[in-house]
């Protein structure tokens, strides 16, 4: 009695491991690709702990992210705002009133690697400018450039998602009162994107 009651455990856990092994298997095989999360973030660049789901509208109207008295007390007078058809997404463009002084901003939606793609980038030397900064309220930025620096401008890309950057980038004159730190322009037009993205 005892014996048969050896042999039956020993089946039982046979049993266990070969169920075991049978879903690890599947586990293994996905049929639809791994999602973002599970491969984002990659080369080195910082999770997004706290990711902004909600984007669409801003996706398809960059100009509705942030109103325009907010970018008048960050940059100054607005004269006008227009969406541009970028090559990745849309984004907005505030031509201010003073001078030839423009800030461009949106949701880089074709980018499906987030701040990853420009870690990748700069591990291959694809970019001339790659610097990592402190974080938007929360969020993990880089400024960066492939050429095109000079002083009063600064493309700053804010990691919204692991699979999505907002990018802003102030072109200013040197009559801007910003001209010596479009970066720090970015930023507070980066944290008002995210302020108001976080409460749609």
């Amino acid at each position: 009695m005892h014996h048969a009651g050896k042999l039956l455990s020993i089946a039982a856990v046979g049993a266990v491991v070969l169920a075991g092994g049978c879903s690890d298997q599947k586990a293994a095989t996905p049929t639809s690709p791994a999602p973002s999360s599970a491969r984002l973030p990659a080369n080195g660049a910082p999770a997004v702990t706290n990711p902004i789901l909600n984007t669409s509208h801003a996706e398809s109207d960059p100009c509705s992210t942030v109103t325009t008295a907010q970018i008048e007390e960050i940059g100054g007078t607005v004269e006008r705002s227009e969406q541009e058809q970028m090559t990745m997404g849309k984004a907005c463009a505030w031509i201010l009133a003073k001078g030839a002084n423009t800030v461009s901003a949106g949701l880089v939606a074709g980018n499906k690697d987030g701040l990853s793609s420009l870690y990748a980038q700069n591990a291959t030397s694809g970019l001339t400018t790659f610097k990592p900064v402190e974080q938007v309220v929360g969020y993990p930025a880089v400024v960066y450039a492939n050429g095109g620096e000079g002083p009063g401008t600064c493309t700053l890309a804010v990691g919204v998602r692991d699979d999505l950057v907002y990018t802003i980038i102030p072109r200013l004159g040197n009559d801007h009162p910003s001209y010596s730190d479009p970066c720090g322009l970015a930023t507070e037009v980066a944290i008002a994107a995210i302020e108001n993205l976080k409460k749609s």
